[in-house]
């Protein structure tokens, strides 16, 4: 069984494929946060902004069988051709297994997987894996395509992921879960910090979520 927030076509706002049409397959639950508000001054991710919670999100459900829920990511695509879905959260890895990326992948898609770094991906089939470390939890992937860093965290700063292989190395400043347009667009001093530290660590790009700036899912 697989519990999914939602499902939707859009285009990947951040990141290395950053404009690139794309499934979104949001599932449902995340170890660091349960996503309600009483929680998250306790959370080890206590500035989330994402609704994870519940499956009442367009095209959530609970789906019985990874060809069920393949086919149903497969609809949302608009032809045959350079299929690419974006599995995220919450954590996705909470419920992404072999089975279901297998049955993506006979669907011809590129399977994407955004995850904060606590648990291993399936062994095999995910071509593109975006790993985002938050507070002090406890990272046990090594190797990923792209390190993406919420910038900045008291207990999880650059430095301490020095170790990690990844082609890509991103800061994204972090902006209150709660704030107007004016935090979205980055008019905030914390955007400022990121720069300026990508700046004397040019082994760092800067990572703006160009998806709020206009307005998309």
């Amino acid at each position: 069984m697989y519990t999914v927030k939602e499902m939707f076509y859009t285009l990947q706002g951040e990141g290395a494929h950053t404009g690139r049409a794309a499934v979104f397959l949001r599932f449902t639950g995340c170890n660091l946060w349960s996503g309600l508000e009483k929680h998250r001054a306790e959370a080890i991710c206590s500035f989330c902004d994402t609704d994870f919670v519940g499956t009442d999100g367009v095209n959530g459900g609970k789906f019985k069988t990874a060809s069920e829920l393949a086919e149903a990511v497969a609809k949302l695509f608009p032809g045959e051709k350079n299929r690419f879905v974006v599995c995220t959260g919450g954590e996705p890895l909470l419920q992404l297994d072999n089975e279901l990326v297998s049955a993506l992948r006979e669907r011809n898609f590129e399977v994407a997987v955004e995850s904060n770094g606590t648990i291993r991906p399936p062994s095999g089939g995910v071509d593109w894996l975006c790993i985002s470390p938050k507070g002090t939890a406890e990272v046990v992937v090594t190797h990923c395509d792209e390190l993406k860093l919420v910038f900045p965290q008291a207990d999880a700063m650059p430095d301490r992921f020095a170790g990690i292989k990844a082609q890509l190395r991103y800061l994204t400043p972090m902006a209150d879960p709660h704030a107007g347009m004016d935090e979205v667009i980055y008019r905030n001093t914390t955007t400022q910090q990121t720069i300026q530290y990508c700046l004397d660590h040019p082994q760092w790009q800067l990572n703006l979520q160009s998806h709020k700036v206009i307005n998309i899912a």
